[in-house]
């Protein structure tokens, strides 16, 4: 939750217009639980979203996760229904991304030209696969934790949700 990319993705978020809820998951930082194999997370992610979805009653929402957080997110986005998109930064490939494949819901991809967790290779065969809509943007950094491009990525955050808001998904978007 105070990790630098997680921030400057909420700062990009929120100049974007957008309501912004960071949390740690379970047995991160001071909360309590330990990990629980993605499924737990899941349902961490799952209890957040519920907790701001009544609290801004109306409010499209979309969900946004770097890291392990994007393979959260990912998961939980593609099985929801109403998400407007998701935004996965820092992706990593490693682990199986197959149900990534038929996943209707608009998908960003920010990612680091030198990610060690999500290889520009390994993730682009991914996208490849992946249907439409979709994007994917690649920042110049150093790596996962974009060191040298962390003002370029909070910029791609912003843009990416801006061009969803006015409707220019089909025009951008491959």
């Amino acid at each position: 939750m105070h990790n630098k990319v997680v921030f400057r993705i909420a700062r990009g978020l929120r100049r974007a217009g957008l309501v912004v809820l960071r949390f740690n998951f379970r047995g991160v930082g001071r909360s309590q639980g330990e990990y629980a194999q993605i499924a737990g997370e899941i349902e961490d992610a799952r209890a957040a979203l519920g907790w701001l979805r009544q609290r801004y009653q109306g409010l499209p929402f979309a969900l946004a996760g770097f890291s392990f957080g994007a393979q959260v997110i990912t998961r939980l986005g593609c099985a929801l229904e109403g998400a407007r998109f998701l935004m996965a930064v820092g992706h990593p490939t490693e682990r199986g991304n197959d149900y990534l494949e038929d996943c209707p819901v608009p998908k960003i991809f920010v990612q680091s030209t030198h990610d060690e967790f999500g290889p520009r290779p390994q993730l682009e065969t991914l996208y490849a696969k992946l249907v439409q809509p979709k994007q994917l943007i690649w920042v110049e950094a150093a790596d996962h934790f974009f060191a040298g491009g962390l003002d370029e990525l909070e910029q791609a955050v912003k843009s990416s949700v801006e061009a969803v808001a006015a409707g220019e998904m089909d025009k951008r978007w491959a």
